[in-house]
């Protein structure tokens, strides 16, 4: 019997908005996995390290994080051949993602290459938007408002067609597109509504009304929430 892929959301930073379960499986699973940039350490295992006992085999999967080459397919290709390995031997693989796995996670290019071959179980965590509307207070829809979620990495033109029409709109991966993003919401006249949260639940968290952001960049783990008035209904 081969073993079973758990793709586990972590949550968007604090060790303890990691549900329950995906602590249990965590604790059970004797294979876990975690994406990491080509140097350095891996969010996602920081994040979950108070849960992981000792004595687990650890797969790092460290992919470029660089504008053009994300996904890498060769890299995700390589890895999931390595995971499935395991769950050939019947062993349980745990695959870390921050946030949820599949907003933005990528789990998701694991997920794709291994779903039709293994068991497959997704864990949903605490997403980066309501742990950066929580942090900056700011509720992201009412009554029958509808959410817009928008990489920040689009171009001009097309950013600002998403939000203008947008009744609330959460814009992530701000990170360099700061700039841009910031001339589009003065543009459509909404820099008053917009705030600007950077690593939510973390140490050093950062919550700003957009308008009083003196910054000229922002870290990739970055969003900018907007929520238009409610139109009244006809």
């Amino acid at each position: 019997m081969s073993g079973t892929l758990f793709g586990l959301g972590v949550g968007p930073g604090d060790p303890e908005l990691i549900t329950l379960k995906a602590v249990r499986i965590l604790q059970s699973s004797p294979v876990i996995a975690y994406p990491a940039p080509d140097t350095g350490d891996s969010m996602a295992r920081a994040i979950a390290a108070p849960h992981i006992p000792d004595g687990r085999q650890e797969i790092i999967i460290r992919t470029p994080m660089i504008a053009g080459k994300f996904p890498a397919n060769d890299v995700y290709d390589h890895y999931a051949k390595d995971i499935s390995g395991h769950l050939d031997e019947g062993r349980d693989v745990a695959v870390l993602c921050e946030g949820d796995p599949f907003l933005f996670g990528s789990f998701m290019y694991i997920f794709e290459r291994l779903s039709d071959r293994f068991p497959i179980e997704v864990v949903p965590g605490v997403s980066s938007i309501g742990a950066c509307a929580a942090a900056a207070g700011a509720p992201l829809v009412s009554r029958n408002q509808v959410l817009s979620i928008v990489p920040a990495p689009l171009a001009e033109k097309d950013l600002e067609a998403r939000i203008a029409v947008a009744d609330a709109v959460a814009i992530m991966k701000v990170g360099r597109h700061l700039e841009k993003v910031r001339r589009v919401i003065d543009r459509l006249g909404l820099t008053e509504a917009a705030q600007y949260v950077e690593r939510a639940t973390l140490p050093n968290q950062k919550v700003s009304a957009l308008a009083q952001l003196n910054d000229a960049s922002a870290p990739y783990f970055s969003m900018i929430l907007i929520r238009k008035p409610e139109q009244d209904p006809l």
